[in-house]
Parts: structure tokens; C-alpha cells; sequence
């Protein structure tokens, strides 16, 4: 058994082994962008060619495409690798044009909204 120094560490976790490869990336927003990894520095900044945002509501779903896209490290949550022979969503999931997916993401987020208005109007009952 061999010790690993620093450099060892420092290449193993390194974004090089992804390079070329197609990548999911997560977002502090919660964003998800898809796309093949062409360049990045030490900052995790990258660059993701072929990009589309995978926009999911329930079980619908559609890919935006971004084109060529520039991904700031510091908005980075995680970096992962499609495994390009398996499917990437469950088969119950509907592929849907962006105008549906767009009023999809609308009424969640109007729904949404109201349960937050609703949960302030009745915080004076202190059902805890």
C-alpha cells in the first residue's frame, strides 16, 4: 500500500477526470444544467457546452437548451457524471414543450405562495 501525498489528493478530486464528459450540475438556486464539461479553473468556474436546464414539476419535465454556458464555481452545489447507458429519469416522467412547463412552474409557485399566505394568517392559533 502506497501513501498519497498532497498532489495525489489534490488530482483525484480534481474537475479534470470530468472533462468531456456529460455532467449534471446543481445550483445554489436549484437549478439543475446538463452538458458536456469543456473547460474549468481552480475556482470551479466551467464552462458546459451542448447546456440545457432540466426544469421538473411533478412528473413533467423539459430541457431547455442553453447552448454554450458559463457556470460561476462559487453558485456550484454538486458536479456529477451521467452514466450515458442508463436512463436518467424514472419512465413515469412526461417530456413536455417549455410553454406547459413554464405554467407548470407558474401555478407551483402561486400554489406555493398561497399556502405561505395561509400558514401567516392562521400562525395565532399556535397549533404547536
Amino acid at each position: 500500500m502506497s501513501w498519497a501525498g498532497p498532489e495525489d489528493v489534490y488530482l483525484s478530486t480534481s474537475l479534470a477526470s470530468y472533462l468531456d464528459k456529460k455532467l449534471l450540475v446543481l445550483l445554489r438556486d436549484g437549478r439543475k444544467l446538463l452538458g458536456i464539461l469543456r473547460s474549468f479553473d481552480q475556482f470551479a468556474n466551467a464552462v458546459l457546452e451542448g447546456a440545457c436546464e432540466r426544469v421538473i414539476v411533478g412528473d413533467l419535465y423539459c430541457d431547455i437548451p442553453l447552448g454554450l454556458y458559463i457556470i460561476r464555481g462559487e453558485n456550484v452545489v454538486l458536479i456529477g457524471e451521467l452514466d450515458l447507458e442508463k436512463e436518467e429519469l424514472p419512465p413515469h416522467m412526461t417530456r413536455v414543450p417549455v410553454p406547459e412547463i413554464r405554467r407548470a412552474q407558474k401555478a407551483e409557485r402561486e400554489a406555493s405562495d398561497l399556502k405561505g399566505t395561509m400558514r401567516k394568517r392562521m400562525e395565532f392559533l399556535d397549533l404547536d
